[in-house]
């Protein structure tokens, strides 16, 4: 049981933020701003590379082309990247896109750590060190870009049972961190198989914390038992969970151009929207916009594919009548609905 004040404190229904009266949802492209580095590897402090920071450029181009306004959650490396500050810094300059945290443990000073997969996830350590490394990231991002972020999201989704209470405190408003129907207690994370797909409001004795989950839905002939039935069975292994998928009993599709194709894409918004969500909570990593980083994206080909995602998502959610949302949106509209002090 968490704590009062956690993210993985979970509100009742009336306690989450749905549409307001005549108020349509919208959607949010979230990116995480990250160095590459090989996904099958140990983790590392060093040895890890900031190739795909040039492929930045083209990605804000076609968001901007799109209309939409992401957000690039930056993580470390990033920041101390002057090509990610100049190509970032002239977008948010000109109201383009907006800035935000990610941290990532083992390359975030300072680094009193083992380097671990437990201590991957920030929420694992000990609160003065998480403190310490979430003050760091966000002084370096005011510092590089002039803005001091007011969203987070913890790397590997690795969120703690302080961990609101330290971003009230250091001034941030939102965190993005909560991926609802996941569950990485394998490799010592948290779970978030009962998380909530709407937003909520989580209450610190320095404020409140807005959480957005990142969206994933469930789909399939059994609906909302499939989820239970995924869960129970997920740990037989990946054959299993794509047996159920192929006979469409009951499936998980995460709102991501990684890994999932856009007519399931396609099929997870029409279920978001089914369900009433406020805000359609998109996300990738960024060491995808280049090939041969991420499983995802390995050649040419896949990067043409990415981008025609994209295309389809984008087509799809216009005919739907969603329109996108940037930070300020978001949490204006969340403080209509913030709880009492």
């Amino acid at each position: 049981m968490q704590p009062a004040g956690s993210f993985q404190s979970y509100p009742d229904a009336a306690g989450l933020i749905g549409l307001g009266d005549g108020e349509r949802p919208r959607f949010w492209v979230t990116i995480d701003t990250e160095e590459d580095f090989d996904w099958s590897a140990p983790f590392a402090r060093t040895g890890y590379r900031l190739d795909s920071v040039p492929a930045l450029t083209d990605c804000q181009r076609y968001f901007e082309r799109a209309g939409v306004t992401p957000i690039y959650l930056v993580d470390w490396p990033v920041v101390m990247d002057e090509r990610a500050v100049a190509i970032l810094g002239d977008a948010h300059a000109g109201g383009r896109c907006d800035i935000g945290a990610q941290l990532h443990p083992w390359v975030t000073p300072p680094h009193d750590e083992p380097v671990n997969e437990r201590n991957s996830y920030t929420g694992n350590l000990p609160p003065v060190l998480q403190r310490a490394k979430m003050t760091a990231l966000r002084d370096a991002i005011r510092d590089r870009f002039g803005v001091a972020p007011t969203v987070y999201r913890a790397g590997r989704y690795g969120l703690g049972p302080d961990t609101a209470t330290m971003l009230a405190e250091l001034g941030f408003r939102c965190d993005t961190s909560v991926r609802s129907g996941f569950d990485y207690r394998g490799g010592h994370g948290p779970d978030y198989r009962a998380a909530p797909l709407k937003p909520w409001w989580v209450s610190t004795a320095n404020g409140a914390v807005l959480e957005m989950p990142v969206t994933t839905v469930f789909g399939g002939f059994l609906g909302l038992k499939g989820k239970r039935l995924y869960h129970r069975i997920a740990g037989n292994g990946p054959h299993i969970r794509a047996a159920l998928a192929r006979l469409g009993l009951a499936e998980r599709i995460a709102l991501t151009p990684e890994g999932i194709p856009a007519e399931r894409a396609c099929r997870a918004i029409d279920i978001a929207l089914d369900r009433g969500l406020p805000v359609l909570n998109f996300s990738f990593h960024s060491p995808s916009l280049q090939p041969g980083n991420t499983p995802y994206v390995r050649s040419n080909a896949d990067l043409e594919l990415f981008y025609r995602w994209w295309d389809v998502v984008l087509d799809y959610l216009a005919r739907r009548g969603i329109e996108p949302i940037d930070t300020a949106g978001i949490l204006a509209m969340a403080e209509s609905r913030a709880p009492a002090a």
